[in-house]
């Protein structure tokens, strides 16, 4: 009788066991097979210069969060287990490049190892429909002026202008959008990160190649630009710092710069992928058109040519401070400017109205004359 006791006991112990093992092997997904490893055409790949630097193991599972919030799955099954610090990467990296993903919230959920990603959206599911058709028609207006550009110089500079002219920056969170596409191309409403996803998402619809950089300004403030390629060189891009919010002004003091500039006011951050080195100047907005001075007597001729042609702006960079010092001091302090203006044979007429624009940082003059 003891003896069958105890095989009772034993036995209804070893049922408890296997019950919460089993319990315990479905919960942590060891039953579940893992998804066939899933990886972009080199078409797809070509679009998505960040995803190039990724191992086979993470572009699959890339693709894997791609697929999974394309379709707005809440839970998605990754083709590999992965820890957690990978995780964060792959999910920054899907949250920032693919700027399509409007309604995917940038914050998310992690653990020490995933097999399982768990997605938080911004808007509920059933809304963003209705929200994508808005955004596709926003889009397709600019890429469609964007298209119609003779080259791609011309054609970044459209997305630039058309960015500049339809958003508004704004500082904080207190939209939903504004760090997105969405807030940028629809509400018009924008902070740093939403220009640079509304750039990247057109550039890339242009067939162009471009990047997202996430990073921070010579004051130590956290910032977003972008890197574009233009023929086989990569330039440096910051929409956002080009936007003054004045109608009719639009900057051109950080359009396709080279690190040599830029990497003055901008560090990227390389934690999440290698930002592409910009070593090129033939494309450079100053250089392409013949703006830069390296005496006052170039800065004189880059006026007089401008205001001949009757441009209603005018843009001038300097090669050194000692320069636009001087420029400045004769010509803006003293008001000489004018007579340049006059002298030039521009049609200008008796009343003119002239506004400067300064920054010493950059060494950029520009001036904006009004009738």
């Amino acid at each position: 009788m003891a003896k069958r006791f105890t095989i009772v006991v034993f036995v209804t112990i070893c049922a408890m066991f296997l019950i919460v093992g089993v319990k315990f092997v479905r919960e942590v997904g060891l039953l579940h097979k893992y998804p066939e490893a899933e990886y972009f055409s080199e078409e797809e790949e070509f679009k998505r210069p960040a995803y190039s630097q990724l191992s086979n193991k993470e572009k699959a599972v890339y693709h894997a969060l791609w697929a999974g919030i394309k379709e707005r799955q809440e839970n998605i099954q990754l083709p590999h287990e992965i820890d957690g610090d990978t995780y964060s990467k792959l999910y920054c990296l899907v949250e920032k490049q693919e700027s399509d993903f409007f309604y995917v919230d940038s914050t998310y959920y992690t653990a020490r190892k995933l097999r399982e990603a768990h997605i938080a959206y911004r808007e509920d599911v059933e809304k963003i429909p209705e929200m994508t058709e808005k955004f596709a028609a926003a889009k397709s207006a600019v890429v469609i002026r964007a298209n119609g550009a003779t080259d791609d110089y011309n054609k970044v500079m459209r997305i630039h202008d058309s960015i500049v002219n339809r958003c508004k920056y704004v500082i904080g969170e207190d939209k939903k959008y504004t760090s997105t596409a969405y807030g940028c191309l629809v509400e018009g409403e924008a902070n740093c990160e939403g220009y640079a996803k509304a750039f990247n998402l057109i550039a890339t619809e242009c067939g162009l190649r471009s990047v997202l950089v996430t990073g921070t300004t010579d004051t130590g403030e956290n910032h977003a630009w972008n890197q574009v390629m233009i023929g086989d060189t990569w330039y440096n891009i910051d929409i956002t710092w080009d936007d003054s919010d004045v109608a009719g002004d639009t900057r051109r003091e950080y359009f396709l710069c080279n690190d040599e500039n830029f990497g003055k006011t901008h560090t990227a951050d390389e934690e999440y992928f290698r930002s592409f080195k910009c070593d090129g100047a033939s494309n450079a907005y100053y250089k392409k058109n013949d703006m830069m001075a390296n005496s006052v007597e170039k800065a004189v001729n880059i006026v007089m040519k401008a205001a001949a042609e009757n441009s209603e702006t005018i843009d001038i960079k300097f090669t050194d401070i000692s320069v636009y010092k001087a420029f400045k001091e004769e010509y803006i302090d003293n008001s000489c400017i004018f007579d340049v203006l006059l002298e030039s044979g521009g049609d200008y007429g008796d009343l003119m109205n002239l506004s400067v624009r300064e920054n010493e940082k950059e060494l950029c003059i520009t001036l904006h004359m009004y009738k």
